[in-house]
């Protein structure tokens, strides 16, 4: 791992679950070496529930995802459980921080409202596009300034951010220097929908700012995301967090592992039986910290993690994993 480019600066990371479904063994090795990041380096934890998609939400996956962590050794400073200087730390609760700064960057035209819908921005779109990020939005309501939206009463629309033709540069923890053009990748992109709700990418920043988080750690799928909320952070005039992007864990036909694979989700290990501390001890094997499974906690790492990179491969899960795990 890269050490930031401000050593002297409080490390403080952040774990940011999504109650859409139970946390699986992918999300349990990114919080690892996420939380130990932060507190090698003395730094302090956030907890956020990131709940901002409410039609995924499913009842109970916020107190099992917190039970999940519990579980595994996790520890936090700040989070949902035992508030914060910060809070309120689920996002639904933020509404009016979000909107803050939405008012912010209509004020520079950093945004403007847009009337497309998915169907017609596919059918403008110059070439397909099979990837997760779609077609890129071809600019059709880009001549529109925010004031436009008055005009709007009645028609469903979203905010646009506007995205120039620049390339997004940033030493990235784990994969070294990004270089990615987002103009290219997807283009102007939706930061709130009106009388909907607010999207991701305005969010995070948002809290992440808010919260004072400096470091950002999670899987290589959302590099997409890092050029747009660095777009964010320069406009809102905050400081850029330090980001770093780690390989995925996938099943044996190396597919990516999902929120729906009940096998390999930490709930269904711990209904099991599963020692949480051979969990811990394997996902440190996946990361090249010992060339066995050492049971352990979280923060028995400490002090034992070194500078080396993450293996860049994905993590294979093992697939006799219950019997390694259940005691």
């Amino acid at each position: 791992m890269n050490l930031p480019d401000n050593p002297e600066r409080t490390v403080v990371g952040r774990l940011a679950p999504s109650p859409t479904g139970g946390l699986h063994l992918g999300h349990a090795r990114t919080f690892l070496i996420a939380w130990l990041a932060a507190r090698q380096a003395g730094g302090r934890m956030i907890l956020r529930i990131e709940d901002l998609d409410a039609s995924r939400v499913r009842p109970g996956a916020r107190e099992g995802a917190v039970a999940d962590l519990r579980w595994l050794g996790f520890d936090w400073d700040h989070g949902p459980d035992g508030g914060g200087p910060a809070g309120p730390y689920v996002q639904s609760e933020r509404t009016s921080f979000y909107d803050r700064a939405l008012d912010q960057l209509k004020a520079g035209e950093w945004v403007y409202p847009c009337t497309c819908t998915r169907a017609e921005v596919a059918r403008a779109a110059s070439a397909p596009h099979a990837d997760e990020e779609g077609p890129v939005y071809p600019g059709t309501c880009a001549s529109r300034r925010a004031a436009d939206a008055l005009a709007l009463t009645g028609r469903p629309f979203a905010w646009r951010s506007r995205t120039p033709a620049e390339t997004i540069v940033w030493n990235d923890l784990f994969q070294g220097r990004i270089e990615v053009s987002p103009d290219r990748l997807g283009g102007d992109f939706i930061v709130a929908r009106h009388a909907v709700g607010h999207a991701y990418q305005l969010a995070v920043v948002v809290d992440d700012h808010a919260m004072g988080v400096t470091q950002v750690i999670r899987g290589l799928d959302l590099i997409p995301s890092t050029p747009r909320q660095i777009l964010l952070y320069r406009r809102l005039g905050w400081s850029v967090p330090d980001f770093g992007h780690v390989p995925l864990a996938v099943d044996g036909e190396g597919r990516r592992l999902a929120k729906r694979s009940e096998s390999l989700k930490l709930e269904t290990l711990r209904a099991a039986g599963a020692d949480p501390r051979g969990l811990i001890g394997l996902l440190a094997q996946s990361c090249g910290w010992s060339s066995v499974l050492e049971p352990s906690r979280p923060g028995d790492w400490i002090g034992r993690v070194g500078p080396g990179a993450i293996p860049g491969e994905p993590w294979v899960v093992p697939h006799d994993l219950m019997t390694r795990l259940i005691i």
